[in-house]
């Protein structure tokens, strides 16, 4: 159960004081509780207070610092930390009353205002328990103006009890709820707490406590405890409704709106408020219009409500938004069965290629600001357009979706709900509703949120325990006496809470969910399993398990050897650097993932396991291979008005929360891993596309000897520009044996590519001199658009398996740093797959990366970092 001690607020927004408040009114300050903080071990009588490593911060963080344990990412030292998890923990600080006169102190009121507490905490001041917290997802506020001490110091102190000993105990109080979970145990279904920290099949167990988000004292006479408001974009886009609103605390009269954009005013009103509200509608006309990254720009307005008591100004918050018209568009399709699933902005529909996203770290409190913009302009200079925030993490910190404001990434968020049989006593709804109205209202003013869903794969656990879910049930009390009462949870309360305070944006009930069976492709969304998990289909075949959305789809590999060494307690002198060694088997938490990664190496190239960075290059290139394949794929079925088939692709995942193997595209330390550039390329705003498929036709029906076979190559362009282009088309074919040029020719002159879709080009046959010979085993097809005389997009194809293929080894490879360091320039004299260029120096960025060569053509890569003397390093298929 979830105690009331005071009013609820927005504790992540942006205030200042300003102004001077009459004599006996306070403005409203702000004091961060940050400094002098201590911890210790309670269930140690011997255990001392020490200090803290930072704030705010988490035990695991602080026993780091303090000697205690070494780093749970080394090594295996995850192991021999577990006890963290069951022990009890203090935390302790004091601070100064504020200094107030005598009429001040009888208007005054003063709130410690917890943004995150984590999760089982009991909070002390001056000995005087004042509050007690059940989730890790709720800040929470206090009234503690008679608790303070007029003279001296206040000791604040908060235990924190173990959370998985909590959530176990919750089950067993509970044995009429049918518990079940895929990744941790049943405990973490009954906690509300990021689930993650009970182990996933990428990260650690590793059981956090602590003040994870900060800790402030409030003072003031009147506040505002939230600034919201709506927005609407007409669908002429020529002007927009936005009505600011705001809830008050105290006896404050007026509250002034102003609007400004890139500092200059926009708009400005006094308002009176009335029973603690205020609001005004503005009509702005023709408005800056947010865009997502590559298709507009991404103004942001600002709001600032001023709060005011006669002539004087008590307080302010700010606010940043932007204007947009975001929409989730479900509608029939030409010849095709179902609905689309895609997000159309400012009346643009937007392929949504893009990523899932986890916490980027098992201990939050050391994420940076700064750290949260790198990564999200990976994902933007990645040519990606949306991120999923998953919801097995946490409601992320405001730097995240700020950067994504910033950078036009659009955003869908998860609620926190992953992969089980979540109960639905009384007491866990009614924790449910609190954290998902204040995290609504902590994050509904990004204009990157385009969509809310209720969880992740609870209705796939449903579905594979055969619990009970009848669609054509309506009657949502009667769900909660089923053996799925979570369903009360996705399609009630948090469906609930997103009309009344976000009526404007989408909420999904699940990802995935279409309504009845989640893997059906015709509606909804997917997460396509069946390459890794499932049925392991060949990863060429992805054309075959196309979805109207697909949410979720991967291929693992091994980090950057730099991050392998990171982690090895020796480094690079380490006995287990290997890869199959049990310290770096440890690093990969996949089940089966030794079969699975050997499965699909095995069926395309030939590898060996050593050297180790020749064997991370050869899962980096089936990584790369497998999500290029499926994007490219995917792609091709955005076909323009009415013929949405597949509305976007997120790959599981772009991030991980510890240097380990993953489903990865970028490491831990943010290092790219080669997926992350054949991604790039395959979501550049032109791009061609090129498959090759075998047809066997039996001249009758009782024939084995005579079969007729002819392979062909699909060639199609995607142009997710605005604009039509005029190019023609050239494809070339190479012998990959002697590196011959075989075939060159114009195959289409002045072809438009009509904006926004993919357009298919041709259907031809391998040219080769003798069909059915074998010969098209040797022969890579390379296709190029031109346009005006220059090259705008390219694609290399090649026989597959790519382990049939006789590569050849190039005797004359340059891969050479151009005179202004700004560029690597690579050319070969017989066809190369997946070159990659390397670097011991971590300043050494390339812009591209894995790429394809064919004789008589120099391929230019962007770097920065080099100089004409950098030392370059080249890998590729077969070079051992």
């Amino acid at each position: 159960m979830r105690t009331e001690y005071a009013l609820s607020s927005n504790p992540h927004s942006q205030r200042n004081s300003g102004g001077t408040a009459s004599s006996n009114m306070s403005k409203h300050s702000i004091i961060p509780i940050d400094k002098n903080w201590t911890f210790k071990h309670a269930d140690n009588k011997e255990s001392k207070f020490l200090p803290v490593a930072q704030f705010p911060t988490n035990v695991h963080l602080d026993l780091i610092a303090n000697g205690i344990i070494a780093d749970p990412f080394i090594g295996k030292n995850e192991n021999d930390v577990q006890w963290i998890g069951e022990s009890v923990w203090v935390y302790k600080t004091t601070f100064s009353s504020p200094t107030l006169s005598t009429e001040q102190r009888s208007s005054t009121k003063a709130v410690l205002a917890f943004d995150g507490l984590d999760t089982y905490a009991t909070v002390v001041l001056n000995g005087k328990e004042i509050l007690k917290t059940e989730s890790m997802f709720i800040p929470e506020r206090v009234d503690v103006t008679a608790h303070l001490s007029e003279e001296g110091d206040n000791e604040l102190e908060i235990t924190f009890e173990s959370a998985y000993l909590k959530g176990c105990a919750i089950v067993e109080a509970h044995p009429d709820h049918r518990w079940g979970c895929w990744n941790g145990d049943n405990s973490r279904l009954a906690v509300r707490k990021a689930q993650y920290h009970w182990g996933w099949d990428w990260g650690p167990t590793l059981m956090t406590c602590g003040p994870w988000r900060p800790i402030n004292l409030e003072i003031f006479s009147s506040r505002i405890s939230d600034l919201y408001f709506t927005n609407s974009v007409e669908k002429s886009l020529k002007s927009a409704e936005f009505v600011a609103k705001v809830d008050i605390e105290g006896t404050a009269s007026d509250v002034k709106f102003d609007i400004s954009l890139e500092g200059k005013e926009v708009a400005s009103k006094t308002v009176k408020a009335s029973k603690g509200h205020a609001t005004h509608t503005f009509n702005i006309e023709d408005p800056a219009l947010w865009f997502p990254v590559r298709y507009g720009e991404q103004p942001l307005y600002t709001i600032t409500a001023t709060l005011l008591h006669g002539s004087s100004e008590m307080g302010s918050e700010s606010k940043k938004f932007g204007l947009r018209r975001a929409e989730l568009i479900q509608r029939s399709m030409t010849d095709q069965p179902g609905t689309t699933f895609f997000i159309q902005i400012n009346n643009i529909p937007i392929f949504c290629g893009g990523s899932d996203w986890i916490p980027a770290d098992n201990f939050i409190p050391r994420i940076s600001k700064q750290k949260y913009y790198d990564w999200v302009k990976l994902v933007a200079d990645g040519n990606q357009f949306m991120i999923r925030v998953w919801g097995g993490g946490i409601f992320e910190e405001q730097a995240f979706y700020d950067a994504c404001d910033e950078l036009g990434i659009l955003v869908w968020q998860d609620f926190m709900f992953g992969c089980g049989n979540y109960p639905a006593f009384p007491e866990f709804l009614k924790l449910v509703k609190a954290e998902a109205e204040e995290n609504v209202k902590l994050l509904r003013h990004h204009p990157s949120i385009v969509i809310w869903a209720g969880n992740n794969e609870d209705y796939q656990y449903q579905e594979s325990e055969k619990l009970t879910y009848e669609p054509e049930n309506k009657d949502a009390e009667s769900w909660l006496v089923t053996d799925f009462p979570a369903r009360y949870i996705y399609e009630k309360v948090l469906a609930d809470v997103c009309e009344e305070l976000i009526p404007y944006t989408t909420y999904h009930f699940g990802s995935p969910w279409g309504g009845k069976d989640t893997t059906d492709p015709t509606i909804g969304d997917i997460h396509q399993w069946n390459v890794w998990h499932g049925s392991q289909e060949k990863y060429q075949n992805f054309d075959k398990l196309v979805g109207r959305f697909v949410s979720e789809f991967g291929m693992e590999a091994f980090p950057n050897i730099k991050t392998i060494d990171a982690f090895l307690p020796l480094g690079k002198d380490d006995p287990d650097r290997f890869p199959q060694s049990s310290t770096v088997d440890f690093h990969n938490k996949a089940d089966g993932h030794e079969r699975r990664i050997a499965l699909y190496l095995v069926e395309n190239f030939r590898y060996a396991p050593d050297p180790i960075e020749q064997f991370i290059y050869s899962t980096q290139l089936m990584q790369a291979e497998c999500l290029a394949s499926a994007y490219r794929l995917w792609k091709r079925q955005w076909k323009g008005p009415g013929k949405e088939y597949c509305g976007g692709a997120l790959v599981w995942q772009i991030n991980d929360c510890w240097p380990v193997t993953s489903w990865s595209i970028v490491d831990y330390y943010l290092r790219p891993k080669h997926a992350y550039y054949t991604v790039k390329r395959e979501m550049a705003p032109i791009s061609l596309g090129v498959t090759r498929k075998e047809h066997l036709v039996p001249k009758d029906k009782h024939t084995r000897a005579f079969i007729k076979k002819t392979t062909q190559i699909e060639i199609w362009g995607s142009n997710l520009t605005l604009n039509d282009l005029a190019v023609d088309v050239v494809v070339k074919a190479f012998d990959v044996i002697s590196g011959k040029e075989t075939y060159s020719k114009t195959i289409a002159s002045g072809l438009v590519l009509p904006e926004n879709r993919s357009t298919e080009i041709v259907a031809m046959d391998v040219p080769v001199k003798v069909k059915d010979s074998e010969e098209e085993g040797r022969i890579v097809v390379a296709a190029y658009l031109i346009q005006d005389g220059k090259q705008i997009a390219r694609y290399i194809n090649w026989p597959e398996p790519l382990k049939y293929v006789h590569l050849q080894k190039p005797q004359h490879l340059t891969a050479d740093v151009s005179k202004d360091g700004k560029s690597v320039e690579i050319s070969a004299e017989v066809p190369v797959k997946g070159l990659a260029l390397e670097s011991e120096d971590d300043d050494v960025v390339f812009g591209d990366n894995l790429v394809d060569i064919v004789p008589g053509e120099i391929v230019s890569i962007s770097v920065t970092g080099a100089n004409k003397g950098s030392k370059i390093e080249t890998r590729y298929l077969g070079m051992l």
